[in-house]
């Protein structure tokens, strides 16, 4: 016979779950009231801080695949926001960068990020906020997990 059954709450994943479920959803409504999705985002705000990136690196630093990467650059640039860029030397090498528009809206994205963060999380002391992020830093650093979250 099986011993006592744990409640769902009774889980730290759980509560986790519970609180990122909404932070996302949130953000998530907020992007795209900018025409944007979350994975889009990503992508610009990874593009913001380069001049211009190859698919394959996007992919690396953000723990994508490159047809991932591929889907999303031809969505940024069906938006106007990101333009490819083809080698002239090696027509295989490509490059993507954020255009004039793409550049602009960042900043635009980043302080609804912020304040989403704000929304959910000022009501908590400096302190237990720090201890959160580096606990879920240090998960991040032992389990080794790379892939960046898009939703």
């Amino acid at each position: 016979m099986a011993g006592p059954v744990s409640p769902l709450n009774a889980h730290l994943g759980y509560w986790l779950r519970f609180v990122s479920n909404h932070v996302s959803h949130a953000f998530r409504r907020k992007v795209e009231a900018e025409g944007v999705t979350v994975a889009e985002w990503v992508v610009l705000r990874e593009l913001f801080d380069h001049d211009a990136a190859a698919p394959s690196e996007l992919a690396a630093r953000l723990g994508m695949t490159r047809g991932a990467i591929s889907k999303l650059a031809d969505r940024l640039e069906a938006k106007g926001l990101a333009a490819r860029t083809a080698d002239p030397h090696d027509r295989r090498w490509q490059s993507l960068a954020l255009s004039e528009r793409g550049r602009a809206l960042v900043p635009v994205l980043a302080a609804l990020a912020d304040r989403n963060d704000a929304e959910f999380f000022a009501a908590l002391a400096p302190d237990d906020r720090a201890t959160i992020e580096r606990a879920m830093r240090e998960i991040v650093r032992r389990l080794g997990l790379r892939a960046v979250p898009l939703e």
